[in-house]
């Protein structure tokens, strides 16, 4: 822990976090002070005898001073104290302390108020708290609890760790390690995908709204909010908040929303920016669960906007409230049973399979006006504007439990947290296709001036995370569409073979090239002619359908002269609702899913699973199919398990890294020495090698090594030269090293250059590869993987993963590289042995993920051959770890936007 200058512990501010709780509310963790008596004294009248009992085992209705000490004198090391805090008001305090033994551990302890139990506030407190424990070295935790205090016991036994003790002396003593293991995380990330659904459900599943700012003027945005609402038929309850009116739109208005009788689960905002946060005040005081601001003038306006709404964001969370904008459209849904139009869109979408969500407000009405003209539908739709709080992650989590949402589509101008996208949609993709356009990719997606971090890696990370997800990453809205039209309504294809039916060549010609283009292999079936008939369409269909070397089918349509189609779209309708492969069409250019082609859905007012998506061209059709065939093929890889660690000693790694901070904390680089033990901890043998400084040096070196050595020099402008003429190789005695080392220093240094040279084993003949891992500030560890030498980096031609990584991932990434058939045994050359190269990608992953102070990995030189692969050059540095993993082992929401941002 940190000191000041007084000796005295510093306040350790990374600890603080806000959280989700079970029922979806918020809360604010903190350690506590000193200034905390009186906070702590207001607490403790509030809690049951009972709950006093189970903490003390005694009667204590008040706590003395000796107990107040006992809480609030920390010092963040021998003793550490979190508190939950709801509306300024403390509801829970948990506790460790330092206890004598073998091994390093701490007695842990809870108090939650009686009123805020079964809202998972222990399991959050014990969460935080064990992250605590490992950053200061506590290796176990343990607990007494009264037998009959069943709550507390369940908080540890389903914490995931393994907890061990039993009865003793009238008292359950229990003991588990902190270490974070695959369960405890699993246990973690299964509840915060329950919080996160149920924060999301108070919006979407709202049967109360009250919209605040609504007027009696026709045009403004509070009296459009209203009448969208009343016009799209809201199963809820409506009220109307305006202090000047007695009515609005002829519904009674209340001067605040504390006046309204009845309860209000969602409020929406459409008052001045500058009025929101008392908005917000009187909404929390009447218990709202979530806010809409659909005002703006917030952090898209400058400096001053951004302090407003970090201000507006800083009020919900102290509060307890989920924010969706400010500055955005609003939220929709579909719902037979809900029918909620809580947005500025006039235009209520038909009912869809799909859920939509967005940031930007003015490209929201374009894109709900694009669904219902095409009759895609939609399930629900969110336009999170400046994306204060609710994010696209949050609806993930919420739309892989919809039953009523099949596909999900992203809209994402930014990725405020990538590492938790990268590990939900990895999830969610399994279960449903995720479809996504992702703006701004010069900028990774960061609008200028909105962020203080940035990607290192740039968009090849974004690209490399959407394929290892299953995420299918599309180029625009429309092409988005075509590809959710397809999924929502047609089975997905089985491979990559594609059948087309078509009475044009020229267009048949087009969907063969487009197919060539994506990776498809297509045929004709059947030689209809212009003129073909219904009949002659159906015979062709179902030949291609009964092909078993067909997957999918196309069928384009260009009808003669006075021929409305109509028959053909009746054969064309039957045969999508009837196949079990994907049928799609190009049918008289029309673009979505034509009335002619829908099979109804059960309620009868929208497109059904069996319509026949349509496409404005052949191409258009066949992007769409071969997004879904690429989809099916990730669906079909086999979910990858963990690989062992048996090879891996996560302490002596961390050991080294912490030995390294403590001598510099700002960072440094690994010495060879340190490099290797770090090395070695992951199962990989870095080879010796010797710096030298002069001749006889050198001499030495080789003799030591037992010659049959090279001299190489370090010097960076000569690193990897494709002449080698930084290299002398096959010394094999010291009249060899002699002539090596003068010819070098003349012709490779420039005159009055320091001579850099190492001396080192020469290895085996092989293909020279390059493995990186570097922690990058948004993602987090990325690993990449290419050849050796600045030729790769010239030509693009590296591969990207974001561990964790799995032998799948690997086995990709060695062979994803353009160079890849040198490892294969091109021209006739001894493939390279892959399982070894694999696993030191697996490994360098593995570390990287273990280690984020491990600010870069760079195994800038590997030699691959038959028999094994050789780490001969390598370099890394260290560095205090950031915070783009501060979400990893605990939940927290992410924090506010900086004021002090330019712009």
């Amino acid at each position: 822990m940190d000191v000041d200058l007084d000796g005295a512990a510093t306040y350790p501010a990374h600890w603080e976090a806000d959280v989700v709780l079970r029922d979806g509310g918020t809360a604010h963790l903190r350690p506590i002070g000193r200034d905390d008596v009186e906070l702590l004294q207001e607490f403790y009248a509030e809690v049951s005898p009972r709950s006093k009992y189970y903490r003390f085992f005694a009667a204590m209705p008040t706590l003395s001073e000796r107990e107040v000490s006992r809480f609030v004198d920390v010092d963040h090391d021998h003793k550490v104290a979190l508190v939950a805090e709801v509306a300024e008001k403390m509801i829970a305090v948990g506790q460790f302390e330092r206890i004598d033994g073998p091994r390093p551990r701490a007695e842990v302890a809870f108090l939650v108020q009686d009123r805020h139990h079964h809202r998972g506030i222990g399991q959050l407190l014990l969460e935080h708290l064990a992250q605590i424990g490992r950053e200061l070295a506590i290796e176990e935790f343990v607990a007494e609890v009264l037998p009959d205090n069943t709550g507390m016991l369940q908080v540890f036994r389903d914490a995931g760790y393994e907890v061990k003790g039993g009865f003793e002396d009238g008292v359950v003593a229990m003991r588990f390690a902190i270490d974070a293991t695959e369960t405890s995380v699993g246990v973690m990330l299964a509840r915060e995908h329950r919080a996160d659904t149920a924060s999301v459900q108070h919006f979407l599943g709202a049967r109360s709204v009250a919209v605040i700012g609504a007027s009696r003027r026709e045009d403004t945005v509070g009296r459009m909010l209203v009448r969208n609402i009343v016009l799209g038929d809201f199963q809820g309850r409506v009220y109307v908040v305006n202090p000047a009116a007695g009515s609005v739109a002829g519904m009674p208005a209340y001067a605040s929303v504390t006046d309204i009788p009845d309860e209000v689960e969602i409020a929406v905002i459409a008052v001045p920016a500058d009025a929101v946060p008392d908005v917000i005040l009187d909404c929390a005081h009447k218990g709202v669960r979530g806010v809409v601001v659909v005002s703006s003038g917030f952090a898209e306006s400058g400096r001053e906007g951004r302090a407003l709404q970090r201000r507006v964001l800083r009020l919900c969370r102290t509060y307890g409230l989920r924010l969706i904008g400010p500055n955005c459209l609003g939220v929709i849904n579909t719902a037979t049973d809900l029918q909620l139009n809580a947005s500025l869109s006039p235009l209520m979408p038909p009912r869809g399979r799909a859920g939509f969500f967005c940031q930007s407000g003015a490209l929201g009405v374009a894109i709900l006006e694009n669904v219902s003209r095409r009759g895609l539908g939609l399930s629900t739709f969110v336009s999170a504007g400046n994306r204060a709080d609710v994010s696209g992650n949050d609806l993930l989590q919420y739309w892989e439990e919809d039953d009523s949402t099949e596909v999900v589509l992203l809209y994402l101008e930014s990725l405020g947290n990538p590492r938790k996208f990268s590990r939900i949609s990895r999830r969610v993709s399994r279960r449903k296709p995720v479809i996504v356009v992702k703006s701004g990719r010069t900028t990774q997606g960061v609008p200028m001036g909105h962020t203080v971090r940035s990607s290192e890696v740039g968009p090849v990370a974004v690209d490399a995370m959407f394929r290892q997800a299953g995420v299918i990453q599309v180029d625009s809205i429309d092409e988005m569409f075509d590809v959710a039209q397809l999924l929502a309504h047609q089975p997905l294809p089985r491979g990559r073979r594609l059948g087309v039916v078509s009475n044009s060549d020229a267009l048949a010609l087009l969907a063969n090239d487009a197919a060539v283009a994506t990776g498809l292999e297509a045929r004709w079936v059947g030689d209809l002619r212009p003129d073909a008939d219904a009949g002659a369409f159906e015979h062709a269909l179902d030949e291609a359908l009964d092909d078993p070397e067909i997957d999918a089918v196309l069928a384009v349509y260009l009808p003669p002269v006075d021929t409305s189609g109509t028959e053909v779209a009746n054969v064309l309708a039957v045969v999508g609702e009837q196949s079990d492969k994907p049928v799609v069409s190009s049918f008289l250019a029309a673009e979505g899913v034509p009335e002619l082609l829908r099979v109804p859905d059960a309620t009868g007012s929208s497109a059904g699973r069996g319509s026949v998506p349509s496409y404005s061209s052949p191409a258009a059709a066949v992007v769409a199919l071969a997004h879904a065939a690429s989809y099916a093929e990730w669906l079909a890889r086999p979910e990858a398990e963990p690989e062992p660690d048996d090879e891996v000693d996560l302490v002596a790694g961390r050991t080294v890294v912490t030995r390294a901070l403590s001598q510099a904390y700002d960072g440094r680089a690994l010495t060879d020495a340190e490099l290797h033990d770090l090395l070695a901890a992951y199962g990989v043998q870095l080879w010796r090698r010797l710096p030298v400084a002069d001749e006889e040096q050198a001499v030495a070196a080789g003799a030591e090594l037992g010659w049959d050595v090279i001299l190489k020099s370090t010097a960076e402008h000569l690193r990897q030269r494709p002449d080698l003429a930084h290299v002398w190789r096959n010394i094999d005695n010291e009249e060899e090293m002699r002539d090596a080392w003068r010819t070098m220093t003349q012709s490779v240094l420039a005159p009055g250059t320091e001579p850099g040279f190492v001396v080192q084993r020469r290895a085996p003949a092989g293909v020279s590869l390059s493995v990186k891992g570097v922690e990058d500030p948004l993602f987090g560890p990325v690993v990449s993987f290419g050849m050796a030498g600045f030729v790769s980096d010239l030509l693009g031609d590296t591969v990207f993963r974001i561990p964790p990584l799995h032998r799948q991932d690997a086995a990709e990434m060695v062979r994803e590289i353009k160079a890849a058939p040198l490892l294969l045994g091109y021209r006739g050359s001894e493939p390279v042995e892959l399982t070894a190269v694999e696993d030191l990608v697996l490994r360098v992953a593995r570390l990287k993920n273990d280690l984020p102070e491990v600010r870069s990995l760079d195994l800038s030189l590997v030699m691959a051959g038959p028999h094994g692969a050789s780490v001969l050059s390598a370099e890394a540095r260290v560095e205090p770890a950031t915070d783009a993993r501060s979400d990893w082992f605990v939940r927290r929401l992410a924090e506010p936007l900086p004021d002090t941002l330019p712009g």
